[in-house]
């Protein structure tokens, strides 16, 4: 009896993939990641409901010194702490992510980078993906870090991500935050 040999099909290895197409779809695959993370976080218990005014001493009505229910105190805007984490950073950095955002400009990586180092963040720190294809396209994403310790602030952003996505994440042993190909930031 004659067995058959089966010989893989090369057309469906990953060594068929050319290099500069594996090394493309890196930074997608990273943001797919921190998609698929943000998308994973729950919200925390919600504030529990105002107490009732205590009465006063005299069994009368509440003290004057008592808040409304349903007024909220002024939440003031997120700011850089040099001494935080990289998670107590993450608010300025969501906020500054989304404000760029919301200014519908085309996506630069540029943008973001300013706007960041505006606010506080140290440009040598950051890293940026390419605005740009190989062959000239707009990217369909793009993601920019700032290393913050042992930890990175990462987003991105792009005509195929609905909304900003930004997260902690852990760095990399190369001291980096991105995987593939980054951009000098050179202004």
């Amino acid at each position: 009896m004659l067995r058959r040999r089966v010989v893989p099909d090369p057309r469906r290895s990953i060594d068929a993939v050319p290099v500069r197409i594996r090394r493309a779809t890196a930074p997608l695959l990273i943001g797919a990641v921190i998609a698929l993370l943000v998308a994973g976080c729950t919200a925390g218990p919600s504030d529990p409901a105002p107490a009732e005014p205590a009465p006063t001493g005299d069994g009368g009505s509440p003290s004057a010194t008592a808040s409304a229910p349903g007024t909220a105190e002024p939440t003031l805007p997120p700011a850089l702490i040099p001494t935080g984490s990289a998670s107590d950073n993450l608010p300025l950095f969501a906020s500054v992510v989304d404000t760029v955002w919301a200014n519908g400009a085309p996506v630069t990586g540029r943008s973001y980078v300013d706007a960041l180092s505006t606010a506080g963040f140290d440009k040598a720190a950051m890293q940026v993906t390419q605005d740009a294809t190989t062959i000239g396209n707009p990217a369909e994403a793009i993601q920019f870090a700032v290393r913050w310790g042992e930890e990175c602030l990462t987003g991105q952003v792009g005509p195929t991500t609905p909304s900003p996505v930004t997260a902690v994440l852990p760095g990399l042993p190369s001291g980096g935050c991105l995987l593939g190909e980054t951009r000098a930031i050179d202004w």
